[in-house]
């Protein structure tokens, strides 16, 4: 059973993030390139920093073909047992984006907090972001503002209207200092965890190594994923459904007794 020191989680709750001692085996990054490389082949024309569900297996209503390989992610215990450490015992998987930063030409993205555009309701959520390809400060590794998540407040964010970025929302000048920022590096494998309300993003990719990590997100039961909201009215530059995403619950009870799990899944 994989877990997380003390030391690890008193670092989450106190900086709104951690990397923990914790990694993937070989077995399962090696697994997981060879199911990135079918991704990108199976889904031409879709941006590869904008790989929305990955999870769901054949053709979502994002857009986007996915693979079972990272629906296995997802559900990987080892994973769930550290989210399950810093969110409660009660553990809802709802989403898996895949950010992969080609060389020389990766898109930026600008910081944010992903509160201000999920219909999560009260906001909650664990993000464990898995480096499938070595990430540096070179090749745009994520950043974060470390203990901006503590206030649990959003910030105003601004609308660009561009094409050269993985997230259309930036946060408003003067919400934080940039000089504060901490760049994650991970080696493939290894993964951080961060708080909804952190302040995070990345640089533009101009070098010549690839950059990929995978998004896995996860909210605690007590919260309610309400399919009615449409946060940022679609104007995130993501191609999201939000009204269909499927929801699993991975761990313990819905405490809210209203979140849907029937919506969504194949067959339904």
């Amino acid at each position: 059973m994989a877990s997380l020191s003390d030391q690890e989680v008193r670092h989450y709750r106190e900086q709104g993030y951690v990397i923990p001692q914790f990694r993937l085996g070989d077995a399962w990054v090696q697994r997981m390139q060879d199911a990135l490389n079918t991704l990108i082949r199976n889904n031409p024309g879709v941006r590869p920093e904008k790989l929305v569900s990955a999870h769901i297996e054949g053709q979502n209503d994002e857009g986007v073909r996915g693979s079972r390989d990272f629906f296995d992610l997802a559900m990987n215990p080892d994973i769930v047992d550290l989210v399950a450490q810093v969110i409660g015992p009660d553990v809802i998987l709802w989403g898996c984006h895949v950010f992969c930063k080609p060389a020389s030409e990766g898109f930026e993205t600008p910081w944010h907090q992903d509160g201000h555009y999920w219909p999560i309701r009260p906001l909650a959520n664990c993000t464990v972001w898995v480096a499938l390809e070595p990430s540096t400060r070179e090749n745009g590794c994520l950043r974060v503002i470390p203990g901006s998540h503590a206030a649990q407040t959003l910030h105003p964010h601004l609308h660009e209207d561009r094409t050269d970025l993985t997230l259309n929302q930036r946060m408003a000048e003067g919400s934080f200092d940039v000089n504060d920022a901490v760049d994650l590096e991970l080696e493939p494998g290894q993964m951080s965890l961060h708080d909804i309300y952190m302040i995070h993003g990345a640089e533009a990719n101009t070098s010549g190594i690839g950059r990929t990590g995978v998004a896995l997100r996860y909210m605690p039961g007590s919260s309610l994923f309400d399919r009615s909201l449409r946060p940022s009215d679609g104007k995130t530059g993501v191609s999201v459904s939000f009204a269909t995403r499927p929801l699993w619950l991975l761990r313990g009870e819905d405490r809210t007794g209203r979140n849907d799990f029937s919506v969504g899944h194949r067959g339904s």
